[in-house]
């Protein structure tokens, strides 16, 4: 994959292979009067774009969402029934990997200042004790959606029945997970929830 203008060239994984990726796109956008967060523009490149370049390392993409077209192949997928929160488009991700990786990367799309590095690092703090490794915002806030899991743990937390991932919130997925917290270096936690947010975004570029 060829890294668009404006973002940076992917740092080396310490692995290549171990992680298969899931992109969240497929939010409502409710405080952004549901537009398409993902075909929003900052510098010129998509916050899927983005997204993209900074899961580049990764084995296999799945994106889950509204398929548009992108600058390297990914595998689209929608959680059923649509719009059934976060918790489920990971899972629903995760059921189409054509092969099961040991790690799985999950990112929101609305994280445009997460890098290649950003998944680096969190796959280097994982440690046999760990379930997953998590972003942590300069705030304390955790993120969740930008984030390394082990497969076998994820397999393990989702519910019994495929009905129950639907709302199922992503803190109760997580609940009993082992994971540690890496922190944010610059703008990564920073996300667009606003247009606020994205305004902020575009001028601290």
């Amino acid at each position: 994959m060829t890294t668009p203008p404006g973002l940076p060239s992917p740092d080396p994984s310490p692995q290549p292979g171990r992680f298969g990726a899931v992109v969240l796109t497929g939010g409502t956008a409710a405080r952004m009067d549901g537009a398409d967060k993902a075909s929003i523009e900052l510098d010129g490149t998509t916050l899927l774009e983005r997204a993209l370049a900074a899961t580049m390392t990764a084995v296999e993409v799945v994106v889950v969402g509204e398929q548009v077209p992108t600058t390297r192949p990914v595998t689209w997928t929608r959680e059923d029934p649509r719009e059934g929160g976060p918790a489920a488009g990971l899972l629903a991700g995760v059921d189409m990997f054509l092969r099961a990786p040991e790690l799985v990367a999950v990112l929101a799309v609305d994280m445009p200042r997460v890098t290649p590095g950003t998944f680096v690092r969190l796959c280097e703090a994982l440690n046999d004790d760990h379930d997953g490794a998590l972003l942590v915002g300069k705030d304390g806030r955790r993120q969740p959606l930008c984030a390394v899991y082990r497969w076998t743990a994820l397999d393990r937390a989702r519910p019994k029945s495929r009905e129950d991932e639907h709302g199922l919130p992503v803190r109760a997925l997580l609940e009993g997970l082992g994971l540690v917290e890496v922190p944010a270096q610059g703008d990564e936690a920073r996300d667009v929830d606003t247009w606020a947010d994205l305004r902020a975004l575009r001028e601290s570029s």
